[in-house]
Parts: structure tokens; sequence; C-alpha cells
């Protein structure tokens, strides 16, 4: 496989998702992105938006076997990965092990957050591991292995939050929002007749597993995998940067004077838990593949910023104090971004310079209406 034949079958398979998905064209391509860098994806949104049609599509285009898992409150874990069973064979009783609904290549857990946390913690070493361990025996997985789970936000009586250990496992969240008017009045046309348009098969396991080993071999340089890395780092508050604000600047009166000193204003200090290097390490590989999609064969900043949000926003958790200052972990993201951007920037060596380059820093800091010379 070259990186024509990547960018061809990867558009044919988003191209035929979208003859039964109308609209959410992002989340598609997320989705896809994901899974061809052998991560695990949650979506997210209200009900009636597709999650699970999504899910099930891109599953059949792929040539996946695809299993459905709805999870309920009174879910057991052996419903999830499998149960052993005694059975009379030739007058003595065998022990025999029942595979169950994990043992697939792509797993649908429909509403994974209305099981307690001893169901869900049923699917934490399949999404690690890639095995499931019963008897002492362990059962590998076949590959591809990838789960996706649904969520609704609307929902607030019967459900349990997922656990900071298990949210990590997932590689991203993509939050799926309304369609736009032309598309609704096309999934109306689409879900009120007779003809009902069903998707064909494009690729098979064995495609999958070629597409996200070529994915692996893209290159990453030495700088890229520093940025992935300091906006990992800029979500923890402790750690290298203290308990406290440890940059200082100077506060000026407006006589001229300079007053005492204070803590510069990071929004790390407002998120109760930052990112694990298991972000990192989502950045890199889910940055190869959009590198690929967009005919490079190395990784560039636009593509580790192009998927920084789904791979964090369930990984940066606000605090308190966050909520009282109306910052939505959307919002902590983009200043969290705009933080790094601002460090990491080169920094001009000159005067002059630093002169041409003062407006191009307004401009990423401000927006455009900021952009005018200083009198």
């Amino acid at each position: 496989m070259n990186l024509q034949e990547y960018r061809d079958t990867y558009e044919r398979i988003v191209a035929e998702v979208h003859s039964a998905v109308i609209g959410q064209d992002r989340a598609v391509r997320l989705l896809l992105t994901s899974i061809l860098a052998e991560g695990h994806t949650i979506l997210t949104g209200v009900p009636g938006l597709g999650r699970t049609l999504i899910a099930e599509a891109i599953g059949t285009v792929l040539g996946l076997k695809v299993s459905r898992i709805q999870f309920t409150p009174d879910l057991l874990p052996t419903d999830v990965t499998g149960a052993e069973v005694i059975e009379l064979i030739a007058g003595a009783h065998r022990r025999r092990f029942v595979p169950g609904p994990v043992f697939a290549n792509l797993v649908l857990a429909d509403e994974i957050n209305r099981s307690p946390a001893r169901t869900q913690s049923a699917l934490l070493e399949a999404m690690q591991e890639r095995q499931v361990t019963t008897g002492g025996l362990r059962h590998p997985l076949e590959r591809p292995f990838l789960v996706v789970a649904t969520e609704n936000n609307l929902d607030t009586e019967g459900v349990y939050s997922l656990p900071e250990a298990q949210l990590d496992r997932f590689m991203m969240q993509i939050e799926m929002k309304y369609p736009s008017e032309d598309d609704e009045v096309d999934i109306l046309g689409a879900t009120t007749s007779v003809f009902r348009q069903e998707v064909s098969q494009v690729t098979d396991p064995a495609t999958v597993v070629a597409m996200q080993e070529f994915a692996k071999a893209i290159p990453v340089t030495k700088t890229i995998k520093q940025f992935a890395a300091r906006l990992v780092r800029a979500s923890r508050w402790e750690g290298d940067r203290g308990a406290a604000p440890v940059s200082k600047r100077p506060r000026r009166h407006w006589w001229g004077g300079a007053g005492k000193e204070r803590g510069v204003d990071r929004v790390a200090q407002y998120v109760r838990w930052g990112a694990s290097p298991r972000a990192g390490q989502a950045l890199l590989r889910a940055s190869k593949v959009r590198a690929i999609v967009a005919g490079r064969a190395y990784v560039t900043r636009e593509d580790v910023m192009s998927v920084f949000g789904p791979i964090m926003v369930h990984r940066v958790i606000p605090d308190h104090r966050a909520g009282a200052r109306g910052l939505t972990s959307e919002k902590v993201l983009d200043r969290l971004l705009a933080e790094v951007q601002e460090e990491t920037a080169p920094k001009p060596s000159s005067s002059r310079m630093r002169a041409l380059l003062a407006p191009m820093s307004r401009r990423r800091t401000h927006g455009p209406e900021d952009d005018r010379p200083v009198t």
C-alpha cells in the first residue's frame, strides 16, 4: 500500500458511509481516523442523531464483524466477555468457554453509561490488552479490535458516570451536532419513503490492519513530538509547574510605577485532572492518519491541532472555579492551545523583526480585529 492508495481507500469509505448517513461529515471522518489509528471512540450527543447508525454503517463498509451490546442496569460482566460452562460429555464433566459479544472486530457498546462500574470495567482488559482472561486462561481477540461506545448527553437518571481510568482508554470523544436544515430535509426524505439506502463493503479486516500499520510507519520529527508533549503537559497544574503559578509578571500602576508581582493566569489552574501520557500517544497516532489523508508523508502542527479537541476533551476535567468563570471544557482547551502556541512560537532575535511580527502575534492572540499598528 502506498500513500495514494491509502487516500483513495479512505475517501471511498467516507463516501460509502455517507450513502446511509446524511451529514455528520466531521463525526464520520473523526471516527474513521480513530479506527485507523487503532483507537476506541465515544460518540456523544442528544438522542436521535444517528450515533448507532454511524457505528454500524462504518463497520459494514470496513467489512468488520460487528457486535452490539445494549448496556442496561442488569447487564453482567459475563454477558460482555463470555463465561465458562460445564458440560457432560461421555459421562465426564468438562469446562468450555463460551465467547461473549466482545469477541468481534467492532464492538458497539450502546449507552455504555446505563450499566454500573462492574460491567463497564469488563471492557477494560479487552480495550487495553486485546484479550479476555477467564478461569486463568487468556483468550486473545482478533485484529482489528475496536470499541465504539455511545452516550446520551441528556440522561440524568439511571446512568452511571464512566470512571476516569476507563475514559482515558478511549482515544476520542466525538460530540455529534444537530444537522443543518438541508441535511435534515434530506434525512426526512430518506427515512420516510419505501426505498432505504444500504451501504456496501469497501474493505476487509486485513486491509484495515494494513492501513493501521501503514499509518504507524509515518515519521514524526522531534519538534512535533515536543509540541504534542507540551500540549499534554500544559493541562497539568501539578508536577513541574508546581502547586502555584511559577511564572511571574510585574503589575504596573496607572502612573507608571511598578507594583508587586502577581502570578500568570494559566488555564491549567482551573483543571481538576489533566491528561496522561496516553493522550500524547493518541495525538501522534491520530495525527499520522490526518497527515496521510492530507497527502503528506510527515506530520505537522496542524495535524496535531486538528485532532487535539476530540482527544483531550474527555481527559481534561475542569474544576469548580472554571464553572464559576464560565469556562467549559471546550473553552479550557481553546485557551490551553493558545497558551502553548504562544510559548512555542519562534522568538525574533532583533528589535526590527519583533516590530514586524507584532501584528501577527496580536492577530493570533486577539483575532483580526486587533490587527492594527501600535502608536
